[in-house]
């Protein structure tokens, strides 16, 4: 295990992806009898197509996120701390997806408008069900993304990479309501799955016991 922390073992990220997209398959074609997941806020969040573009600038976000951090600024302990809080948390999505079938029954029936937006959305409907959505990973990789790059020590200085990594971030929050991809409540249960494992991973001294090192280093 040490010696796996002492370099960028970047062959986890193929083979954890394989491991991840093939369960997440799995788990679409054989999740039945879901828990349909709703908030009362809602049914205040109107449909709004623009949306799509941001939703999907999240795949290019990723995967930029992970070239960077292999390859270029960042060090082998920001590189641990990245891949460690995406692979943790899409595991225990995964987890509470088979153990609790969750989806949504949010999805417009008719779109409001006719538009090539529209058209994008309804082929992203089509592409991704309505289930399979507690806690949001577009959200939660998004908070990941944005911590790491806030974090890293080669980009302090760059304000701009800082800033943009922000919005984009907000965006593609954002997004997953006003699509009607995601309830309200899978967005805070993203937010708090991100709280827990942001303490255990960047800052385990605040756990009990006062850890002095970093869980992942």
């Amino acid at each position: 295990m040490k010696s796996l922390m002492s370099k960028k073992a970047r062959w986890l990220i193929p083979i954890y992806t394989v491991f991840y997209v093939a369960a997440f398959m799995f788990l679409e074609q054989h999740v039945t009898n879901v828990h349909i997941i709703s908030s009362p806020l809602d049914q205040y969040i109107p449909f709004c197509e623009y949306f799509v573009i941001p939703y999907y600038l999240w795949f290019l976000y990723i995967i930029a996120i992970l070239i960077y951090f292999s390859f270029f600024g960042a060090d082998v302990r920001e590189f641990n701390q990245l891949v460690f809080s995406l692979g943790i948390g899409m595991t225990i999505f995964l987890f509470i997806s088979w153990v609790w079938p969750n989806g949504l029954d949010l999805r417009p029936e008719t779109f409001p408008r006719d538009n090539f937006f529209t058209g994008l959305v309804a082929d992203l409907y089509q592409r991704d069900t309505s289930t399979n959505v507690f806690p949001s990973i577009h959200v939660y990789n998004s908070v990941v993304a944005f911590i790491a790059i806030n974090r890293c020590k080669a980009l302090r200085k760059r304000k701009v990479i800082r800033a943009g990594a922000f919005v984009l971030s907000t965006l593609i929050i954002l997004s997953t309501v006003f699509l009607k991809q995601h309830s309200v409540a899978d967005v805070l249960g993203a937010f708090v799955m991100n709280a827990v494992l942001y303490v255990i991973i960047y800052r385990p001294e605040l756990l009990p016991g006062r850890v002095k090192k970093t869980a992942v280093e």
